[in-house]
């Protein structure tokens, strides 16, 4: 005869599924924030999710910046998989998201964009006074992302370039 704790063991591997990977990830998501809190870094997560028939294939992620003391939390969530409110069910996008940084300096704003497998050529953007539209595709995968910049920037005299992935779009000030 099996005592509880055998029984419960013996259960726990069927029970074992994506439900539980989520509550541990969330677990230690929480158990994170508080050492950013503590130190001000940058917490980043990435997954990829891919069909049993490998035709589709969802990335996620999901970056947590927070300052020192526990000022200014910036949670920015990235890649392809969405959550849709009216289904109540994550959906598989054909366009990704991109994780964005942007950085102001007296003169100018650089933004910096982490799109793998785009080169420069592969990038349009547009300017509308503080808001940025930056699409990109190559190779099946497409990225778009519409970034609220601090300050107004003139889109004349921009310059962009890219390395192995990392777009980086430089703007001056109005």
């Amino acid at each position: 005869m099996k005592n509880e704790k055998e029984k419960r063991r013996s259960v726990e591997p069927h029970r074992a599924g994506p439900a539980q990977g989520f509550i541990r990830g969330l677990t230690e998501l929480v158990e994170k924030l508080g050492d950013l809190a503590e130190t001000g870094r940058e917490l980043r997560k990435v997954g990829e999710l891919t069909s049993a028939d490998d035709k589709m294939k969802a990335v996620y992620g999901l970056r947590v910046k927070l300052g020192l003391g526990g000022d200014a939390l910036d949670v920015e969530p990235f890649g392809n998989l969405k959550f849709d409110r009216k289904s109540r069910h994550p959906v598989v996008q054909e366009v990704r998201e991109p994780l964005v940084d942007v950085i102001e300096e007296p003169n100018r704003i650089i933004v910096v964009a982490e799109m793998p497998g785009v080169t420069t050529e592969d990038v349009k953007f547009s300017i509308d006074e503080d808001v940025m539209s930056i699409e990109a595709g190559r190779k099946g995968k497409k990225y778009r992302k519409e970034v609220l910049l601090p300050k107004a920037v003139s889109g004349h005299n921009a310059s962009i370039s890219s390395n192995n992935g990392i777009v980086q779009i430089e703007c001056p000030l109005k």
